[in-house]
């Protein structure tokens, strides 16, 4: 599932970088020469060591944590309630290797963006926790090739490692999981395999499996916690993926079909087929499944500057409802969000950024929750 949902994405973001025409003539062939690794997996030793401060991007005593980064008006909480394990997203993509070297400066500084316009919606409520990790290359979700899966792997292990390692430093704290696109997918796993059935499930503030789709009957009853069906409820699941609408006329009009086709082969943890099935669709404005919010219910969307630096909150601006399957539609005549926005009105890569206001507030309700 992870290779043949993220080949979606990777569509769409080379759809997004490159020429239209170019694309429609030899994209998959232009990406995999381009993107995909012609090497062998390295043979990697299993991980680090976690407990070192140099294995994660965010922990609470790193200097220079970006996690900890809010925009005007808005500071990181100094009395924590919570732990926070964060996931973040592929930012590695390079096709000389398949797992990304822990010291590449250019991976690591994307992935710093991330945690400042992902993670810091956490920094209200909790400390955060970000690993290092060996993630697979934006080249692994474009084939089928057995290498594919054991970048996956791997960096999964990592994943694996770093969380193990957080349960020992969070101490008895409650948690917050949260991870986006590879991140999710990592969240997802980790969920399915490590907390469901367990009494570190007990512990679970929220989870948010962001920008990575969630059958409701293939994958949801094996990970552990139920889907969110309230705003102020704990102990539960949140996901979503943004579009807007409409799409451009040389789209498929449905804006989702590049996910849905491939997701649909495929078969959930459960070990069902997830043809057909509904997504988990959380309105990140209310916090509630399937709903609708106006622009103005949404307290503050994170606009970066052109060189992606910094950002500014501007309230107001995006609205949001779950339709059809489970995707999140967010309307049309939306702010400028710069040129990452991909092809099919797919606004993956601002999933957390759109709401980052409503998250940070999302989270703190559930806490609230959790704790009375």
């Amino acid at each position: 599932m992870a290779r043949k949902f993220l080949y979606a994405i990777a569509v769409l973001i080379v759809l997004a970088l490159a020429a239209t025409f170019a694309y429609r003539f030899w994209g998959p062939q232009l990406m995999r020469a381009a993107l995909v690794p012609g090497v062998e997996v390295a043979k990697l030793p299993p991980h680090g060591d976690y407990s070192r401060i140099e294995m994660w991007m965010a922990r609470p005593d790193k200097p220079g944590n970006p996690a900890l980064w809010t925009p005007e008006g808005y500071k990181p909480t100094t009395e924590p309630k919570a732990a926070v394990f964060f996931i973040h997203p592929t930012s590695f993509l390079d096709r000389t290797q398949w797992n990304a070297p822990l010291d590449n400066v250019e991976a690591n500084g994307r992935a710093e963006l991330f945690l400042r316009g992902q993670a810091s919606a956490f920094n209200g409520v909790g400390a955060i926790w970000a690993p290092r990790y060996r993630q697979a290359t934006f080249g692994a979700f474009l084939t089928d090739k057995v290498q594919a899966q054991q970048a996956l792997d791997i960096a999964y292990g990592d994943v694996l490692a770093a969380f193990d390692q957080f349960l020992k430093e969070a101490g008895d704290r409650p948690i917050i999981l949260a991870g986006h696109s590879q991140g999710a997918l990592h969240l997802s796993r980790l969920l399915t395999e490590r907390v469901a059935g367990t009494p570190l499930a007990k512990r679970i503030v929220a989870a948010y499996v962001v920008g990575w789709p969630v059958s409701v009957t293939a994958d949801l009853p094996k990970m552990g916690l139920p889907a969110c069906t309230a705003a102020d409820q704990a102990g539960c699941i949140l996901s979503w993926q943004s579009f807007g609408e409409p799409a451009a006329a040389f789209d498929d009009p449905t804006n989702t079909a590049l996910v849905t086709d491939v997701f649909d082969a495929t078969r959930g943890y459960t070990g069902q087929p997830r043809a057909g099935t509904p997504l988990v669709c959380t309105n990140p404005i209310t916090g509630k499944p399937g709903d609708t919010a106006p622009a103005a219910a949404n307290l503050g969307t994170l606009i970066p500057t052109k060189d992606l630096s910094n950002a500014r909150i501007e309230a107001g601006v995006v609205p949001a409802r779950c339709d059809g399957r489970g995707f999140l539609m967010i309307g049309a005549n939306l702010p400028n969000m710069g040129p990452y926005v991909l092809s099919g009105q797919n606004y993956h890569v601002f999933d957390y950024s759109l709401f980052w206001a409503n998250i940070r507030k999302d989270a703190e309700r559930r806490m609230a929750a959790y704790q009375g």
